[in-house]
């Protein structure tokens, strides 16, 4: 397998402006990376640029919209004509919109999927031909866990992880007659980014992400390694993978336990109007790679509880197939 020095990669994000994609490309800069950084908010990026360079990057930006398809295509051009070829590309940038199904306006779900489905795709689509014509490259899709643990109450965000699984999967297998062309899936847990502060919200409560959060340099440092060691699958965050593990087993009862959880917490968070969050427009707001939702110790202590809620429900589950079994 071809090797490049990290320093010496250009490496492709989209939806670098905050949260998880922030993180990675300040990682990469600590090496010393040529980064390409598009998301939507132009200012937002060229402040990233100054963070990139003052760790000892090289950054350019491009302002780009995913459901944009030409313009990803630039945005491959650009990184060509600053690093001379694209040795990783990660698709990144994604959006979430929580509700009831048919509460939620359709050009909403509608707009999800091209976003999260979509927008890989066309990400991917502008950076194969590179790919092929150098003989290498590591395309890396940020998938997250809702690619094996549907989220009741956002069918469209579902969808479109799924999609990504599938899609990931499938060109994979397409490409690999090239043995140095990778296409990795990442699936992390939930994170402490701005992503819900920018979600789209039609449950008319506040939302927050349920525990335990990780930090978001977990995975940054994950995308690292997989730019130097490429892999198939890579899970971060214990949560992911109870949560694999519990849908693959129990996939009726934990779903329907999950959406009674969060009906419980609808009747009860604080009230709020509807938003469509920054679906069609960016926000101003939430440009940090954090959201500002848990500390260290109260992580750890979230990791641990989930731990024994998801072994519980586990074995319960287990206890409630085998006595059916012996019933019938």
């Amino acid at each position: 397998m071809k090797r490049i020095p990290l320093n010496e990669q250009v490496i492709v994000i989209t939806g670098a402006s905050s949260g998880v994609g922030k993180a990675m490309a300040l990682e990469f800069a600590k090496h010393g990376s040529k980064l390409v950084l598009t998301a939507r908010r132009e200012e937002a990026l060229a402040g990233l640029k100054k963070e990139v360079e003052e760790l000892g990057g090289t950054a350019i930006t491009v302002t780009a919209d995913v459901t944009d398809a030409k313009a990803l295509e630039e945005a491959a051009r650009a990184a060509v004509l600053f690093g001379g070829n694209i040795d990783v590309w990660i698709n990144n940038a994604g959006v979430l919109a929580a509700g009831d199904f048919t509460n939620t306006p359709v050009e909403v779900h509608d707009r999800v999927i091209e976003i999260n489905l979509m927008g890989y795709l066309h990400g991917a689509y502008a950076v194969v031909p590179y790919f092929k014509t150098q003989g290498y490259g590591t395309l890396i899709n940020n998938i997250s866990v809702g690619g094996w643990f549907p989220t009741p109450y956002a069918a469209g965000y579902s969808a479109s992880k799924f999609g990504l699984r599938g899609f990931s999967e499938s060109l994979r297998a397409e490409l690999s007659k090239y043995k140095n062309i990778h296409v990795c899936e990442l699936y992390p847990a939930f994170l402490d980014t701005p992503g819900i502060q920018h979600a789209a919200n039609y449950t008319k409560v506040a939302l927050k992400p349920a525990p335990p959060v990780y930090d978001p340099q977990e995975v940054a440092r994950a995308v690292v390694s997989l730019a130097e060691f490429p892999r198939n699958k890579t899970i971060t965050g214990s949560a992911s993978v109870f949560l694999r593990t519990l849908h693959f087993l129990f996939p009726t009862l934990s779903l329907n336990i999950t959406a009674r959880i969060m009906e419980r917490y609808f009747r009860n968070a604080e009230p709020i109007k509807e938003t469509s969050g920054n679906l069609f427009a960016p926000l101003e707001y939430g440009t940090s790679i954090y959201g500002g939702w848990t500390g260290a110790k109260s992580n750890t202590t979230k990791r641990i509880a989930l731990g024994g809620i998801l072994v519980s429900s586990m074995l319960a589950g287990f206890f409630i197939v085998s006595r059916a079994l012996k019933n019938s």
